[in-house]
């Protein structure tokens, strides 16, 4: 009991650490896409309006944020990850506690 606690304790802090560091980079990816809104609500004079719309296209068509083997890591993803995840690892537990180990 006490023991296997023990055990898995590193385990799940290790995991509650990456957790924390792919929310932290998916938030930062969320708050690439509000730079564009950002740069376009700031008035830098009349003269400056299509400059400005040019550097809010290129904002937009690079796609800033996280990328993971080329996806884009955002808050939709980790959700869908932890969901599928957690289903695996009940699935698993629940089997153990059947198992009776």
């Amino acid at each position: 009991g006490a023991r296997a606690i023990l055990l898995a304790l590193p385990t799940a802090l290790a995991v509650c650490g990456i957790a924390c560091v792919v929310v932290a980079a998916a938030n930062i990816s969320e708050k690439c896409t509000r730079v564009p809104a950002l740069i376009n609500a700031v008035d830098f004079g009349p003269e400056t309006d299509r400059t400005r719309q040019h550097i809010v296209d290129y904002i937009i068509k690079s796609g800033a944020g996280f990328y993971v083997f080329g996806i884009r890591v955002n808050m939709a993803m980790v959700l869908k990850f932890v969901y599928g995840w957690s289903m695996v690892g009940i699935a698993l537990g629940s089997q153990n506690l059947i198992s009776g180990h």
